[in-house]
């Protein structure tokens, strides 16, 4: 059994004996103690309270110690940025937001990352040999595996940038880079579901895509472009032009400006996915009805992922999650018609509870993932004796 076989037992944090670590790994004693030696000269693992006696000195408790190392989370959204420090249990440690048009280019917006991350680690009174890694969402298409935007609509420059690179030159740690909606599953599922393995994330904003966590795992797809949920044909869309060029998109009639395109239609005035929040919020029928035809749209492809993934939640999130049942309505009201009765007995459909802070709590998750992975501790362990 490896040194990080031995962590696993310790990573949910609850306190256990040396007498325990062996009995439930099935190692020796003398093994654990050197398993635990090594965890506890890189800070991983660290003493808790003290056991209960049966008879002579009490057994010490050991525990997970998340205050080790500081991981740094950084959400770039289109025309925002949020950077963030963790401990490794995930708690937000400090953050900072600022708005930050994404078209200004790379070489601009990682400035911005660096001078940020940097004065954060500052505030902590933390040194930057402390930090464990970095992880980084960026709104658009990447490939996970070289953290390179991948044709991305809507941030020109971005193209291939070797973004990992650009960071690592100011930070010598790990560069995790995912697009927005993965990340957002990660910090949904950290904050809010961490007893759920099976969950989709559904971002509706400017554009539709989904996070697919299955399994415990994210799954990203052979080139990472699993969940692009918004060029799937939907039979409403008939001949609708979609941006992507062909015709038919969920995203082309159920993705805010879309909702907005045909509430213009109708005459009422309405320019962006927001606008439509708010017509509903103060209870205009027509974008009510709008936006719960939405949500039967969403449905439509939606009931189609829970019969092929089965999932036990569906959480939407985006700038109209915002608008709340009305969203939410529609698309139940098709998952549960068209999909099967033993798949939906326990799904939960609701909107995200993390909200526009899934994005960075995700990004912190993504980063704390690598630096706790079986390979990484055990290079470290191997890199102290």
């Amino acid at each position: 059994m490896r040194t990080s076989d031995v962590f696993e037992l310790l990573r949910d944090g609850q306190p256990r004996t040396r007498a325990q670590l062996a009995e439930t790994s099935g190692l020796a004693r003398s093994t654990i103690a050197s398993r635990i030696d090594a965890l506890m000269r890189l800070g991983l693992v660290a003493p808790y309270g003290g056991g209960v006696s049966t008879g002579g000195r009490p057994p010490s408790l050991l525990a997970l110690n998340p205050l080790a190392w500081t991981v740094a989370g950084v959400d770039i959204g289109a025309t925002h940025a949020t950077a963030a420090l963790a401990d490794l249990a995930g708690t937000i440690l400090v953050e900072h937001r600022d708005d930050l048009d994404v078209a200004l280019g790379p070489e601009h917006v990682l400035g911005w990352v660096e001078g940020v991350v940097a004065d954060l680690l500052a505030a902590q009174g933390r040194s930057r040999h402390k930090l464990a890694a970095i992880g980084v969402g960026l709104p658009g298409p990447v490939e996970h595996s070289t953290g390179r935007a991948i044709n991305p609509p809507i941030m020109p420059g971005w193209d291939g940038y070797d973004v990992p690179g650009h960071l690592q030159r100011a930070f010598d740690v790990p560069v995790l880079v995912d697009n927005d909606v993965n990340i957002m599953a990660l910090g949904e599922q950290h904050a809010h579901l961490p007893d759920i393995d099976d969950l989709v994330f559904i971002k509706v904003s400017t554009g539709i895509g989904a996070g697919i966590v299955s399994g415990g795992r994210l799954q990203r797809g052979a080139q990472g472009t699993a969940g692009d949920l918004g060029h799937v044909a939907v039979a409403r869309a008939g001949e609708v032009l979609c941006r992507c060029g062909n015709h038919g998109c969920l995203e082309a009639i159920a993705a805010g400006p879309a909702i907005a395109r045909g509430l213009r239609e109708v005459g009422v005035e309405a320019v962006a996915g927001q606008d439509v929040v708010a017509l509903v919020r103060s209870g205009d029928p027509r974008a009510v009805q709008a936006v719960r035809q939405a949500g039967r749209d969403l449905g439509e492809v939606l009931a189609t992922l829970v019969n092929v993934i089965n999932p036990s939640a569906i959480v939407v999130g985006g700038a109209l999650a915002d608008a709340g049942e009305s969203l939410l309505a529609g698309i139940r009201e098709v998952v549960y018609q068209r999909s099967l009765p033993l798949a939906t007995q326990h799904l939960r459909i609701t909107t995200s509870q993390a909200g526009e802070r899934a994005g960075v709590i995700g990004a912190a998750a993504l980063a704390i993932g690598h630096v706790l992975s079986p390979e990484y501790i055990d290079n470290a362990t191997a890199a102290v004796g």
